[in-house]
């Protein structure tokens, strides 16, 4: 199936059905680095026929991949120094509050375009998360909605991680710039997980897979050549900087020839038109 005839990415929701498939084909490997029992289920037939379509599928699961193990990484290190709520923004199909081990006394808080939360809901009807979860069905475009949510959950939390896995690359620098400082005004909303692209590998997205995501609504948008130090204006700033790139090189998840590159010195920051992405784990300040 051609990508580019198709059309399989109708809305930017599409993109959740997308990120499934990768990890549903994780799950599968022998040498898996992690489990995901729902996302095959959650992704279903749509999901399965964009991840087909895109160029060159299997090149692009390592980064996939490897920023859901950051991630979780993260999400486990920050309950483990303290963190009571865990706050997903635009969090698709991810189905972490069931397949991680966490603690029953942990708030995980989802939310996402009502249309992605109804089908979720359906999907994993019957299945018990192992937290106290909520969803909220909203549109976080809607800048007074996000920001009363943001003010209601910050009261009830005492310690909160942000999680905006997949989120920002859609937006502009001064919707992220708003997004951020929205962020920082909850006193209880002290770390925030993020990924993050440079304008190089942006360049590249945009060339590979832009045309598809544009005519759907979604392009590609954001890239700072500053990095995560983008964020210091808005008061957060990076406590830990991952590459993927390298992150990938260690797990043995870069198909040839990336491999050998990996062999090269690895930046651990965007510089100038380089390709990098990275997960970064930020502090309000």
């Amino acid at each position: 199936m051609a990508f580019e005839n198709s059309e399989p990415i109708r809305h930017i929701s599409d993109t959740a059905l997308w990120a499934a498939i990768y990890r549903a084909d994780e799950t599968d490997r022998a040498d898996a680095l992690f489990r995901d029992p729902y996302a095959r289920r959650l992704a279903g037939a749509r999901g399965q026929s964009i991840a087909e379509g895109v160029p060159r599928k299997h090149r692009h699961a390592w980064a996939w991949v490897v920023r859901t193990v950051l991630v979780d990484r993260i999400i486990t290190a920050q309950i483990q120094d303290g963190v009571d709520t865990v706050i997903n923004l635009a969090a698709g199909l991810d189905a972490r509050p069931y397949r991680m081990t966490l603690p029953s006394t942990l708030t995980w808080i989802e939310v996402d375009l009502p249309a992605l939360v109804a089908a979720k809901e359906a999907a994993l009807q019957g299945e018990r998360p192992h937290c106290a979860l909520e969803r909220v069905p909203l549109d976080l475009a809607d800048v007074e909605a996000r920001r009363a949510l943001f003010d209601r959950i910050g009261r009830d939390a005492r310690r909160a991680l942000v999680i905006t896995e997949g989120l920002l690359i859609y937006l502009s620098p001064e919707e992220v710039r708003t997004f951020a400082g929205d962020l920082a005004r909850p006193a209880s909303f002290e770390r925030w997980v993020l990924d993050l692209a440079s304008p190089g590998l942006l360049k590249l997205m945009q060339k590979q897979i832009g045309g598809p995501l544009d005519r759907a609504g979604a392009p590609l948008k954001f890239a700072p050549a500053e990095g995560p130090e983008f964020f210091q204006q808005s008061g957060w700033t990076p406590l830990d900087v991952r590459s993927q790139f390298t992150e990938a090189s260690k797990l043995r998840r870069l198909p040839f020839p990336l491999s050998l590159f990996a062999l090269l010195p690895q930046p651990d920051r965007p510089r100038g038109n380089q390709p990098w992405s990275g997960i970064c784990l930020m502090a309000r300040t």
